[in-house]
Protein backbone atom coordinates (compact mmCIF):
# COMPACT_ATOMS: atom_id res chain seq x y z
CA UNK A 1 0.00 0.00 0.00
CA UNK A 2 2.27 3.23 -1.38
CA UNK A 3 1.90 6.30 1.33
CA UNK A 4 0.44 9.37 0.84
CA UNK A 5 1.98 13.04 1.09
CA UNK A 6 0.09 16.07 2.82
CA UNK A 7 -1.41 17.55 -0.20
CA UNK A 8 -3.18 14.04 -0.37
CA UNK A 9 -4.21 13.75 3.02
CA UNK A 10 -5.55 17.77 3.01
CA UNK A 11 -8.10 16.42 0.00
CA UNK A 12 -8.89 13.60 1.90
CA UNK A 13 -9.74 14.73 5.07
CA UNK A 14 -13.59 16.00 4.88
CA UNK A 15 -14.17 12.85 3.78
CA UNK A 16 -12.55 11.08 6.31
CA UNK A 17 -14.36 12.97 8.83
CA UNK A 18 -17.72 11.63 6.86
CA UNK A 19 -16.70 8.49 6.68
CA UNK A 20 -16.93 8.77 2.75
CA UNK A 21 -13.54 7.17 1.75
CA UNK A 22 -13.25 3.53 0.64
CA UNK A 23 -11.20 1.17 3.03
CA UNK A 24 -8.01 1.55 1.21
CA UNK A 25 -7.68 5.41 1.08
CA UNK A 26 -9.31 5.43 4.68
CA UNK A 27 -5.97 3.27 5.88
CA UNK A 28 -3.55 5.21 4.12
CA UNK A 29 -5.10 8.54 5.52
CA UNK A 30 -4.77 6.99 9.28
CA UNK A 31 -1.13 5.71 8.46
CA UNK A 32 -0.46 9.10 7.58
CA UNK A 33 -1.73 10.65 10.12
CA UNK A 34 0.46 8.80 12.59
CA UNK A 35 3.48 10.44 11.81
CA UNK A 36 2.18 14.22 10.44
CA UNK A 37 1.55 16.15 13.07
CA UNK A 38 0.98 19.25 10.99
CA UNK A 39 -1.91 17.13 9.12
CA UNK A 40 -3.49 15.77 12.67
CA UNK A 41 -3.80 19.59 14.00
CA UNK A 42 -5.52 20.33 10.59
CA UNK A 43 -7.52 17.29 11.24
CA UNK A 44 -8.38 18.33 14.61
CA UNK A 45 -9.29 22.15 13.47
CA UNK A 46 -11.76 20.42 10.69
CA UNK A 47 -13.05 18.36 13.65
CA UNK A 48 -13.74 21.29 15.97
CA UNK A 49 -15.13 22.72 13.36
CA UNK A 50 -17.42 20.24 12.11
CA UNK A 51 -18.83 19.76 15.49
CA UNK A 52 -19.05 23.81 15.98
CA UNK A 53 -21.40 24.05 13.22
CA UNK A 54 -23.65 20.94 14.15
CA UNK A 55 -23.82 22.80 18.04
CA UNK A 56 -24.56 25.72 17.15
CA UNK A 57 -26.39 25.87 13.93
CA UNK A 58 -30.27 26.66 14.20
CA UNK A 59 -32.00 23.49 13.92
CA UNK A 60 -36.02 24.02 14.18
CA UNK A 61 -38.79 21.20 14.47
CA UNK A 62 -41.96 22.03 12.70
CA UNK A 63 -45.12 22.33 15.14
CA UNK A 64 -47.79 19.61 14.85
CA UNK A 65 -50.24 22.11 13.62
CA UNK A 66 -47.49 23.09 10.38
CA UNK A 67 -47.88 19.16 9.72
CA UNK A 68 -50.82 18.97 9.54
CA UNK A 69 -51.47 21.83 7.66
CA UNK A 70 -49.48 20.98 5.19
CA UNK A 71 -50.26 17.47 4.66
CA UNK A 72 -54.16 19.38 4.39
CA UNK A 73 -52.80 21.58 2.04
CA UNK A 74 -51.42 18.90 -0.24
CA UNK A 75 -54.62 17.11 -0.30
CA UNK A 76 -56.92 19.77 -1.35
CA UNK A 77 -57.86 19.90 -4.54
CA UNK A 78 -58.28 23.34 -4.72
CA UNK A 79 -54.97 23.75 -3.41
CA UNK A 80 -53.16 27.61 -4.50
CA UNK A 81 -49.26 26.83 -5.21
CA UNK A 82 -48.77 30.50 -4.39
CA UNK A 83 -49.97 29.67 -0.55
CA UNK A 84 -48.18 26.56 -0.60
CA UNK A 85 -44.42 28.23 -1.14
CA UNK A 86 -45.24 30.90 0.96
CA UNK A 87 -45.34 28.19 3.87
CA UNK A 88 -42.37 26.63 2.55
CA UNK A 89 -40.21 29.37 2.75
CA UNK A 90 -41.65 30.27 6.24
CA UNK A 91 -40.03 26.62 7.17
CA UNK A 92 -36.90 26.32 4.81
CA UNK A 93 -35.50 29.37 5.27
CA UNK A 94 -33.69 28.78 8.65
CA UNK A 95 -32.89 25.62 7.36
CA UNK A 96 -31.66 26.99 4.20
CA UNK A 97 -29.70 29.91 6.28
CA UNK A 98 -27.97 27.13 8.43
CA UNK A 99 -26.67 24.96 5.56
CA UNK A 100 -25.52 28.62 3.91
CA UNK A 101 -23.08 29.07 7.07
CA UNK A 102 -21.96 25.70 7.32
CA UNK A 103 -21.11 25.90 3.72
CA UNK A 104 -19.32 29.16 4.36
CA UNK A 105 -17.09 27.59 7.38
CA UNK A 106 -16.02 24.65 5.43
CA UNK A 107 -14.86 27.29 2.03
CA UNK A 108 -13.37 29.26 5.07
CA UNK A 109 -11.11 25.92 6.46
CA UNK A 110 -10.15 24.62 3.21
CA UNK A 111 -9.47 27.45 1.62
CA UNK A 112 -5.25 28.40 1.62
CA UNK A 113 -3.65 29.97 4.42
CA UNK A 114 -0.89 32.68 3.85
CA UNK A 115 1.54 30.46 4.49
CA UNK A 116 0.49 27.99 1.49
CA UNK A 117 0.76 30.86 -0.84
CA UNK A 118 4.33 31.47 0.55
CA UNK A 119 5.53 27.77 0.13
CA UNK A 120 3.65 27.36 -3.34
CA UNK A 121 5.00 29.99 -4.82
CA UNK A 122 8.45 28.74 -3.64
CA UNK A 123 8.08 25.26 -4.56
CA UNK A 124 7.33 26.71 -8.47
CA UNK A 125 10.39 28.99 -8.19
CA UNK A 126 12.28 26.09 -6.88
CA UNK A 127 11.02 23.97 -9.91
CA UNK A 128 11.82 26.78 -12.15
CA UNK A 129 15.66 27.06 -10.91
CA UNK A 130 16.10 23.87 -12.24
CA UNK A 131 15.24 24.51 -15.51
CA UNK A 132 18.26 26.01 -17.63
CA UNK A 133 20.36 28.46 -15.81
CA UNK A 134 18.40 29.75 -13.66
CA UNK A 135 19.53 28.36 -10.27
CA UNK A 136 22.28 31.26 -9.99
CA UNK A 137 22.83 34.88 -10.46
CA UNK A 138 26.38 34.18 -8.75
CA UNK A 139 28.07 30.86 -8.15
CA UNK A 140 30.24 30.56 -5.52
CA UNK A 141 30.79 28.44 -2.31
CA UNK A 142 32.47 31.26 -0.39
CA UNK A 143 30.39 33.27 1.89
CA UNK A 144 32.51 36.01 1.63
CA UNK A 145 32.00 35.98 -2.18
CA UNK A 146 27.60 35.76 -2.03
CA UNK A 147 26.70 37.97 1.02
CA UNK A 148 28.54 41.04 -0.51
CA UNK A 149 26.79 40.73 -3.78
CA UNK A 150 23.38 40.97 -2.35
CA UNK A 151 24.48 44.76 -1.12
CA UNK A 152 22.99 46.80 -3.34
CA UNK A 153 20.26 44.33 -4.77
CA UNK A 154 18.07 43.86 -1.55
CA UNK A 155 17.14 46.12 1.27
CA UNK A 156 18.24 43.65 3.92
CA UNK A 157 21.23 41.40 4.82
CA UNK A 158 20.28 37.87 4.47
CA UNK A 159 22.83 35.29 6.12
CA UNK A 160 24.73 33.29 4.06
CA UNK A 161 26.31 29.94 5.33
CA UNK A 162 28.29 27.15 3.77
CA UNK A 163 27.69 23.80 5.23
CA UNK A 164 30.18 21.81 3.19
CA UNK A 165 31.40 20.52 6.34
CA UNK A 166 28.35 18.80 7.06
CA UNK A 167 27.12 17.42 3.58
CA UNK A 168 25.71 20.75 2.48
CA UNK A 169 27.94 22.76 0.24
CA UNK A 170 27.25 26.34 -0.92
CA UNK A 171 26.66 26.62 -4.65
CA UNK A 172 26.13 30.55 -5.20
CA UNK A 173 22.44 32.62 -4.76
CA UNK A 174 20.51 34.59 -6.73
CA UNK A 175 17.68 37.38 -6.61
CA UNK A 176 13.86 35.80 -6.73
CA UNK A 177 10.48 37.02 -6.26
CA UNK A 178 7.64 35.72 -3.90
CA UNK A 179 4.12 37.21 -2.49
CA UNK A 180 5.16 40.62 -4.02
CA UNK A 181 8.69 40.65 -2.07
CA UNK A 182 12.28 39.94 -3.71
CA UNK A 183 13.70 37.50 -2.13
CA UNK A 184 17.13 36.18 -1.57
CA UNK A 185 17.51 32.39 -2.77
CA UNK A 186 20.57 30.49 -1.76
CA UNK A 187 20.86 27.45 -3.34
CA UNK A 188 22.64 24.14 -2.07
CA UNK A 189 24.01 20.65 -2.61
CA UNK A 190 23.38 17.26 -1.14
CA UNK A 191 24.58 14.09 -2.96
CA UNK A 192 22.48 14.95 -6.07
CA UNK A 193 19.66 17.10 -4.75
CA UNK A 194 19.44 20.95 -5.15
CA UNK A 195 18.28 22.43 -1.96
CA UNK A 196 17.11 26.00 -2.41
CA UNK A 197 16.61 28.40 0.68
CA UNK A 198 14.41 31.24 -0.18
CA UNK A 199 14.75 34.66 2.72
CA UNK A 200 12.56 36.91 2.74
CA UNK A 201 12.09 39.80 5.44
CA UNK A 202 9.12 39.72 7.88
CA UNK A 203 7.65 41.76 11.33
CA UNK A 204 5.79 38.70 12.33
CA UNK A 205 6.87 36.71 15.27
CA UNK A 206 9.65 33.97 15.44
CA UNK A 207 7.28 30.73 14.42
CA UNK A 208 8.47 27.15 14.89
CA UNK A 209 9.51 25.27 11.80
CA UNK A 210 6.55 23.42 10.20
CA UNK A 211 7.44 20.51 7.39
CA UNK A 212 5.04 19.72 4.36
CA UNK A 213 5.15 18.37 0.87
CA UNK A 214 3.96 19.91 -2.30
CA UNK A 215 3.74 18.77 -5.86
CA UNK A 216 6.93 16.04 -4.86
CA UNK A 217 8.99 18.23 -3.00
CA UNK A 218 9.36 18.79 0.86
CA UNK A 219 9.46 22.15 2.28
CA UNK A 220 11.01 23.68 5.43
CA UNK A 221 8.94 26.93 6.77
CA UNK A 222 10.06 28.95 9.92
CA UNK A 223 10.21 32.58 10.58
CA UNK A 224 13.50 33.86 12.86
CA UNK A 225 15.40 37.02 13.82
CA UNK A 226 12.81 39.13 11.74
CA UNK A 227 13.34 36.94 8.85
CA UNK A 228 11.00 34.00 6.75
CA UNK A 229 12.81 31.42 6.01
CA UNK A 230 11.53 28.89 2.89
CA UNK A 231 13.40 25.90 2.38
CA UNK A 232 12.60 23.41 -0.36
CA UNK A 233 13.97 20.11 -2.40
CA UNK A 234 13.38 16.51 -3.46
CA UNK A 235 15.61 15.76 -0.64
CA UNK A 236 14.10 13.24 1.86
CA UNK A 237 12.40 15.24 4.91
CA UNK A 238 14.82 14.50 7.23
CA UNK A 239 17.80 15.38 5.87
CA UNK A 240 15.73 18.42 4.65
CA UNK A 241 15.05 18.90 8.27
CA UNK A 242 18.73 18.53 9.54
CA UNK A 243 19.94 21.05 6.87
CA UNK A 244 17.05 23.42 8.03
CA UNK A 245 18.30 23.13 11.45
CA UNK A 246 22.25 24.42 10.48
CA UNK A 247 20.99 27.40 9.10
CA UNK A 248 18.54 27.82 12.27
CA UNK A 249 21.64 27.14 14.77
CA UNK A 250 23.46 29.83 12.81
CA UNK A 251 21.42 32.81 13.15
Amino acid sequence: MSKINCEHCREWMSSYLDNELDTQSRDRLSEHLLTCTECQQRLETLRALKAAVQHHSPYYTAPESLTKSLRLRLTSPAIENNDIWRTLRLWLAPVLSGALLAVALFLYVAAPSPEDNWTDEAVSSHVRSLMGDHLMDVASSDKHTVKPWFTGKLDFSPPVYDFSAEGFPLLGARLDYLQHQTAAALSYRHDKHIINAFVVPTAQADSQPQSQSSRGYNIVSWRQNHMHFIVVSDLDKGELEVFSQLIQRGL
